[in-house]
């Protein structure tokens, strides 16, 4: 907990805890490991549509934007001793120093909904959104049914704030990059407030495990991901435990979410099809011009 939580060198405390470099970095891989087999499944899944209910109404009520589940966006982590045969592909130019890329979609709350770590710094971060999926179940048809309405318009899922890098996708919702009128003015102002939602996640991480403002020591990419999922997952215990969670556990959901009616599948159209819509950039723009004139609407008691 030392090492997590301060960042100190395995041996720091040898004198005092009796034991060797060896044995403390063995029993940190062994306590990540232990955390991610225990709470992965219950800390770390995907939100029903109860759960989705809840952060609607949340993040309307915070942040004004209607059909909102979080904000996506990624972190880099210096490895120190990363493998000289792979400082090539784990090295981009800006940084000068091996990273590896951490995604993360997080809600007003700082819960941690979705994390995705182990990609080579080379990538950007729409790379990582390709390489790992965060819309799986809406393409197979396994995505919880919590549709919203804005302007008389209903939409199938909801949407991630992100900045200017990601793509024009149905899901995901970015700022006017230059407004030309006060309403996508106010509109923008309004998405980039949201928007730092997952950027103060990942400053609550640093801060509380000193750990990552380090460089990652071990020498493989596993028993990094290990430690940053363990971090997560402690960071989403603590939320639950500190009462400031939007959604809580559904404990039954766990065990039966297959068979759960909350889990609607739909398969009446194809794949291709279901995937097309997530990247439909006409969607999007809709979508962006109906959050405009909500928002455009809203009472100045909201202004942020």
């Amino acid at each position: 907990m030392r090492q997590l939580a301060y960042g100190t060198i395995a041996d720091m405390f040898d004198e005092y805890l009796q034991m060797v470099e060896g044995t403390s970095i063995l029993c940190l891989n062994s306590f990540c490991k232990c955390v991610l087999e225990l709470y992965v499944n219950e800390y770390l899944s995907k939100p029903t549509s109860s759960d989705r209910a809840r952060l609607y109404s949340t993040h309307e009520e915070k942040h004004g934007c209607r059909g909102m589940l979080g904000s996506i966006d990624c972190m880099l982590w210096k490895w120190k001793n990363c493998p000289n045969a792979w400082k090539g592909q784990y090295t981009i130019g800006h940084q000068g120093h091996p990273t590896i890329v951490f995604e993360a979609v997080a809600s007003y709350d700082t819960w941690i909904w979705h994390a995705f770590f182990g990609v080579a710094c080379a990538n950007n971060d729409v790379n990582v959104l390709n390489q790992y999926s965060l819309f799986d179940d809406i393409k197979n048809g396994n995505a919880p049914f919590a549709p919203f309405t804005i302007n008389g318009n209903e939409y199938t899922n909801g949407y991630y704030l992100a900045d200017c890098i990601y793509p024009y996708w149905s899901t995901l919702m970015k700022a006017y990059s230059t407004p030309t009128d006060e309403p996508r003015t106010k509109f923008k102002r309004f998405q980039e407030s949201a928007c730092k939602d997952v950027e103060r996640t990942f400053d609550i991480l640093q801060g509380r495990f000193h750990i990552l403002q380090m460089a990652g020591r071990p020498h493989t990419v596993n028993k990094l991901r290990r430690i940053l999922y363990c971090f997560v997952l402690l960071h989403n215990m603590i939320v639950e435990d500190n009462g400031f969670n939007i959604s809580w556990l559904e404990e039954e959901l766990l065990r039966t979410n297959e068979a759960n009616p909350k889990y609607v599948r739909n398969r009446s159209r194809s794949r291709d099809v279901r995937e097309h819509e997530i990247r439909d950039r006409n969607i999007h723009n809709q979508l962006r011009n109906d959050l405009t004139e909500h928002i455009w609407g809203l009472p100045p008691n909201l202004e942020v």
